[in-house]
């Protein structure tokens, strides 16, 4: 849990994001986060996908999961998209993905 934790701050810091702010963009309370980010609370999975989403990471930088260095995409760009932008997507539904398949949950 203390990687989490840590990778979580790591990322807030990154985004130079303040709890208070990173507990308005997720919706989950001040306290519920301060308590994941104190380590007396391991935090849910979609926390850690609402938390990743706020802080612009993807879920295997915060949870250690290796989907990044598993996927290689090619996309092209059209109305001046950002390739980075759409690989971090990418990335966000791979993560959730492999999440689903190792907790053996059917996707829809």
């Amino acid at each position: 849990m203390n990687n989490i934790v840590a990778a979580i701050e790591s990322a807030r810091m990154a985004a130079g994001v303040s709890q208070r702010t990173l507990a308005d963009r997720t919706g989950i309370s001040q306290s519920t986060l301060n308590r994941i980010l104190g380590g007396e609370r391991a935090a849910k999975m979609p926390e850690v996908i609402l938390i990743s989403d706020a802080l612009g990471c993807t879920v295997s930088q915060l949870t250690g999961s290796a989907v990044a260095d598993r996927v290689t995409c090619a996309a092209r760009s059209v109305n001046g998209a950002d390739m980075a932008a759409m690989r971090q997507r990418l990335l966000h539904f791979m993560e959730i993905d492999a999440y689903l398949d190792d907790h053996a949950i059917p996707a829809a």
